[in-house]
């Protein structure tokens, strides 16, 4: 027997404010009912698409946390940051990231959606990215969406530099894996004591 509507509802925001990343593909697959009848609940309810919740995520993030890159400078929707620690953004692969031909992703989006990453976990106003060691694992292809995860691995404080590992998935399928190692402008010892 069908939900009625208002228990749908009232059940579809609680299951999209406990995770704002659920697609309505697997909302409608969960209230087994189309596609369409999940945009007009969320719609009826008030809660936007998506990619709108994910811009929302994205600003309240970016607003309060990161220092080293302007919101416009990073390459995906950075949805949770913890400063010298971890970081996960989102990047939705479309038919303008692939190459015509073969419909696979162009590896400098991916490489700029995981260096922008592991720039902006730094907690410095100036970071700079020294050297990186990038390995492409499998093709990405248009509609796929990617989740870069960055984490703080090491520092060297006598030489201003920090190792960011940053791993790149479609799903839960490794794609992408990096090593960024990080130049700070400023020195860590001398914040420290202050």
């Amino acid at each position: 027997m069908r939900m009625p509507k208002k228990e749908r509802q009232l059940r579809l925001g609680k299951l999209i404010e406990e995770n704002p990343f659920v697609t309505d593909e697997d909302l409608s697959k969960h209230f087994e009912v189309s596609v369409q009848t999940i945009r007009l609940d969320r719609l009826e309810c008030g809660i936007p698409e998506l990619r709108k919740r994910l811009k929302q995520v994205a600003t309240q993030t970016m607003a309060g946390e990161v220092k080293s890159l302007g919101s416009d400078e990073v390459i995906g929707d950075i949805i949770d940051i913890k400063l010298d620690a971890r970081a996960i953004s989102i990047f939705d692969v479309t038919a303008d990231h692939v190459f015509q031909r073969n419909g696979i992703a162009r590896g400098h989006h991916l490489f700029a959606q995981a260096n922008s990453l592991a720039v902006a976990v730094m907690d410095d106003d100036l970071a700079l990215t020294v050297k990186s060691n990038i390995e492409f694992l499998k093709p990405v292809k248009a509609g796929d969406r990617v989740v870069a995860r960055a984490e703080v691995i090491k520092e060297t404080v006598k030489e201003k530099r920090t190792l960011v590992k940053v791993d790149l998935t479609v799903g839960d399928v490794l794609v992408v894996t990096g090593q960024f190692y990080m130049y700070r402008t400023t020195d860590k010892k001398q914040e420290d004591k202050q």
